[in-house]
């Protein structure tokens, strides 16, 4: 067995709840994004010594988590199946706010968009940074969260929460 590389374990103990919340954002649910990221750490680990050594690991972890999770996307488990409508609550909680309301809806949006919405708004990553990560052009980074954007306005509960941001 090899011996533990330095600092991994430091690195991991430090970022482990970031980058779970990273993960539960990209893939839905947290029995998924504890296992992205445990695959995505199986495969920083055996690099650690140069990743390390670059100063800051944490962008080049992200891009494995985020790269992890894509291929991920596309072997999806052959008993999900996607739903055209997904239903709103009839009577949503009072305490319900808009953060969580959009962290429900986000695996609604299809998996580029979601990318997109995470990596801008979750992490605060700039178009650039997300158009080099995701290997596209910054239209495309900027396309796909308008639509993003777009489609989660589409529901009547942000709507609500929205406005009333809007009246105090």
């Amino acid at each position: 067995m090899r011996e533990e590389p330095d600092g991994f374990r430091d690195y991991v103990a430090a970022r482990q709840e970031h980058l779970l919340g990273l993960a539960r954002l990209l893939v839905g649910d947290w029995q998924r994004a504890e296992d992205l990221v445990q695959t995505a750490l199986a495969r920083v680990w055996p690099h650690w010594a140069r990743v390390s050594a670059s100063g800051d690991p944490h962008p080049y972890v992200r891009r494995v988590l985020v790269n992890t999770s894509r291929t991920a996307g596309r072997r999806r488990w052959r008993n999900e199946q996607p739903h055209a409508v997904v239903p709103e609550s009839a009577a949503p909680a009072e305490d319900t706010d808009l953060r969580v309301t959009l962290e429900r809806l986000l695996p609604t949006l299809p998996p580029r968009q979601r990318l997109v919405v995470v990596l801008r708004y979750y992490e605060d990553l700039p178009e650039a940074a997300v158009a080099d990560l995701l290997g596209c052009s910054i239209g495309t980074v900027k396309s796909q969260t308008s639509k993003a954007l777009s489609r989660l306005r589409t529901n009547r509960l942000v709507r609500e929460l929205v406005g009333r941001g809007t009246d105090e």
